[in-house]
C-alpha cells in the first residue's frame, strides 16, 4: 500500500511540475514539440490501422465471392 501512495504523491508532483513548466515559454514550447510527435505517432498508428483494416475487408470480400461462386 505504501508503494501505490509514493507513486499516486509522485504522480501528483510531475503533474504540478508539468504544469509551472508549460506557463514558461521554453516550457510551452517543449510541451508543443512533445505534443507534435504523439499526434504524429497517432496519425501513423491510424493510418496503419485503417490501410490495414482496407486490405482485410478485401480479403474477405475476394473470400465471400470465392464461396458464393464454389455454391453455385
Amino acid at each position: 500500500m505504501k508503494i501505490v501512495l509514493w507513486l499516486v504523491v509522485g504522480i501528483g508532483i510531475g503533474f504540478g511540475a508539468a504544469h509551472v513548466v508549460s506557463r514558461t515559454p521554453q516550457g510551452a514550447r517543449f510541451f508543443d514539440r512533445i505534443n507534435a510527435r504523439a499526434a504524429a505517432v497517432r496519425d501513423a498508428a491510424r493510418a496503419g490501422y485503417l490501410e490495414r483494416q482496407a486490405e482485410l475487408r478485401a480479403v474477405v470480400g475476394a473470400a465471400e465471392t470465392t464461396i458464393s461462386d464454389l455454391d453455385r
